[in-house]
């Protein structure tokens, strides 16, 4: 395996500007206590490569290469929060692959591995419980096939941390092609450093966008093919988790990856009994990052990005087609989520004009908005009954629904037949169907229960064996896995009072 260090390379004559060296805290007693093997395959990896517990604790770092945290700034919750950066990450180095969607580098980085020079006063840490979460997440992110970072490692260790009260320590080695933010090009362009802004475009564009590194280095063309493309990838990206009920929790332009990845897992959810304005975020008092309001928000941020880039713009039309971009966002979007959503149904979206299936789409979002479903099982359920050769009886879909009895699902139901016996007769079997289905709307997701239940047994017990029959679980989401069915069932009663925050 070849270390070496891209981003830290290519700033290597003006670091200060973008990085600062520095190295891992070293941990107390810290155990390996999770391996991804799906992570390591990936990225071609395991555990004789390295003494991978040696490096996560600080003690035995990769030779001839320079660890460092990444300088940024941001808005969160709206509000331009300043300076930040890489408060408790450091950067360990990238490592060559063969190709990853098309990417040579991947990038190692520790999370919770103590202070930095951005850690703004605070201990640069990570507890045990908001590290289980982001390594499940990671990978059950992946496991949904959504474009995500990823988590190879994590490490316990009997350091003790301070949040709203004392708890042992974690750390997640985390990989992804980079972990840049759209907070490093808004850190540049609020300091009215356009040379340094430029450095990072052109890195980016090198490195990751080769349909804008066609462009001479430094020219406005780089830069618009470049976000165009961010404002594409990340248009899919919400439209993929809307589909999975997925809700990030705290979308800040700092927790935006410029490739479009799922980034930061910290106080996410997925929906169980469907809400269409579910708020994951305790903090989150204004309900900002809610579920409906994910696709706005991102367009919001990215409004941010389109500012920051604006300044190194060298024409008025630029700046138009720069608000091209993201005029075409909502489209791109809405495009992708009614497609997306129209598989979820087994239907084609073929079968109808656009306006038609953003119509259904919006019906089924209300249906299970009013019925109270559980929106995973139900989808789920839909596409075993699909299979039946006369689905008369809805009630193995409709008992996972708190009010089953809603009009609005009796009239959805009739337009959803409509659609689906269109289908049928272009010949598609309804065992084919119902396969279809089955292969894109998961049996099994992280429930918050579910990842409460592995860090109760971790944190009071030593127990692990529960956060890895979760990643076992969660890496193939889509498989029946009969072993687990009762991971697939919705939460209990009790886990109507679970809350996560910021601090999660």
């Amino acid at each position: 395996m070849i270390w070496n260090n891209t981003f830290h390379s290519f700033f290597n004559q003006h670091r200060n500007l973008f990085l600062q060296e520095i190295y891992p805290k070293k941990l107390k007693n810290a155990m390996l206590i999770a391996w991804s093997k799906n992570c390591a395959k990936s990225i071609n990896v395991n555990h004789r490569t390295v003494d991978w517990l040696s490096m996560m604790d600080g003690h035995n770092l990769p030779k001839q290469n320079a660890s460092c945290a990444t300088v940024y700034s941001g808005h969160q919750f709206g509000q331009w929060a300043g300076q930040l950066g890489d408060g408790r990450a450091i950067l360990l180095g990238s490592i060559q692959v063969e190709s990853i969607d098309s990417f040579k580098t991947i990038e190692l980085q520790l999370k919770g591995s103590g202070r930095t020079p951005y850690s703004r006063g605070g201990d640069g840490m990570a507890v045990l419980r908001s590290s289980i979460r982001e390594f499940l997440c990671s990978e059950a992110i992946a496991g949904l096939k959504i474009a995500t970072t990823r988590a190879l490692a994590l490490v316990h260790s009997e350091d003790l941390v301070i949040r709203e009260k004392i708890e042992t320590a974690g750390v997640v080695l985390r990989t992804a092609p980079s972990f840049i933010r759209f907070g490093h090009f808004e850190h540049f362009a609020v300091n009215q450093n356009k040379k340094a802004l430029q450095q990072l475009i052109n890195y980016v564009a090198q490195n990751y966008y080769p349909e804008a590194a066609e462009y001479p280095v430094n020219s406005d063309m780089r830069t618009l093919v470049f976000f165009d493309a961010v404002c594409q990838k990340i248009a899919y990206l919400i439209a993929q988790w809307q589909t999975v009920g997925f809700c990030h929790g705290v979308m800040n332009t700092d927790n935006m990856s410029i490739l479009g990845l799922t980034l930061d897992y910290g106080p996410f959810g997925f929906l169980d009994t469907f809400d269409i304005n579910h708020i994951c975020n305790h903090s989150d008092y204004h309900g900002r990052y809610a579920y409906s309001k994910q696709p706005e928000i991102a367009l919001w941020n990215l409004a941010c990005l389109a500012q920051a880039l604006s300044s190194t713009l060298l024409s008025i039309n630029s700046h138009n087609v720069l608000n091209d971009s993201l005029n075409r966002f909502n489209e791109s979007f809405l495009l992708s989520h009614t497609t997306l959503f129209l598989h979820k149904l087994g239907l084609s979206e073929n079968l109808m004009n656009i306006d038609e299936g953003k119509i259904l789409v919006k019906k089924t979002l209300e249906m299970l908005h009013h019925t109270k479903a559980d929106m995973t099982a139900f989808f789920r359920r839909l596409s075993h009954w699909v299979s039946h050769s006369s689905p008369t009886n809805f009630l193995c879909v409709t008992d996972i629904c708190i009010n089953p009895d809603h009009p609005v699902l009796s009239s959805w139901l009739i337009d959803y037949k409509f659609y689906q016996e269109k289908y049928l007769a272009t010949g598609i079997s309804r065992c084919k169907l119902s396969q279809m289905m089955l292969a894109i709307n998961p049996k099994y997701i992280l429930r918050n229960y579910l990842a409460e239940v592995a860090i109760k047994k971790a944190s009071h017990e030593q127990d692990y064996s529960e956060i890895n029959t979760l990643l076992t679980l969660l890496e193939n989401p889509f498989d029946e896995q009969p072993i687990y069915n009762s991971y697939a069932e919705p939460p209990p009663a009790w886990a109507s009072d679970l809350k996560v925050s910021c601090s999660s």
